[in-house]
């Protein structure tokens, strides 16, 4: 498909990538090497395409970053497809329906693939990030992104609290962990790391 990009690709998985809608959102595939099943990352718009996507690359399920509008758009086409959808707790009123949701630590399979939810408040109540376990990638939605956290002035946002998730993923993940973010080109955790307390300086 031509919008696809191919990001990352090993032994175990590919990570393949497409930017739809008016705010440029970063929707995610996960492909199992072993099995050829993949999980998609934030169904948030462009439904037609992203449903084209999914019937190519074998999808199976799709989890959600957060709740807000950009990132959900084509949850209920992805629903009439029979293609069960998960949501974090904190969220999930957010969504007018859903499958399933998901608790921090949770684990998601997608053949034999892993991903590892995070539950990441700050920027939404229910925020949560997604590590791809033997992988050394890490899906951010808005919490994080090259250069500060997600913004937290929204509806259900604290700046103290994200700021609380981002030290939280600090702990967790190394240095060499690559991130991708709901919007723009990814960074790792290595890069972003030292700026935190500029960060909480400046107030955003």
């Amino acid at each position: 498909m031509e919008k696809v990009q191919l990001l990352w690709s090993s032994e175990i998985a590919q990570i393949r990538r497409l930017v739809v809608g008016p705010l440029s959102n970063n929707v995610f595939i996960i492909t199992c090497r072993q099995s050829d099943e993949s999980v998609l990352i934030d169904a948030a718009n462009e439904a037609e395409l992203l449903l084209e996507a999914a019937s190519e690359f074998n999808v199976k399920k799709v989890v959600t970053t957060h709740g807000h509008w950009d990132h959900i758009g084509a949850v209920e086409e992805f629903r009439a497809a029979q293609i069960p959808v998960f949501v974090g707790e904190g969220d999930k009123s957010m969504l007018s329906s859903y499958d399933e949701t998901i608790g921090d630590e949770a684990l998601i399979s997608c053949g034999s693939l892993r991903l590892r939810a995070h539950h990441t408040p700050g920027h939404t109540p229910g925020s949560t990030c997604y590590s791809l376990l033997s992988t050394p990638l890490l899906f951010t939605g808005d919490t994080l992104f090259p250069g500060g956290p997600g913004n937290a002035t929204f509806d259900g946002g604290d700046f103290t609290t994200i700021i609380t998730s981002l030290e939280k993923l600090y702990a967790k993940f190394d240095d060499d962990t690559i991130f991708w973010p709901g919007h723009g080109d990814s960074s790792t955790i290595g890069n972003e790391r030292p700026h935190l307390p500029q960060w909480i300086e400046r107030g955003w």
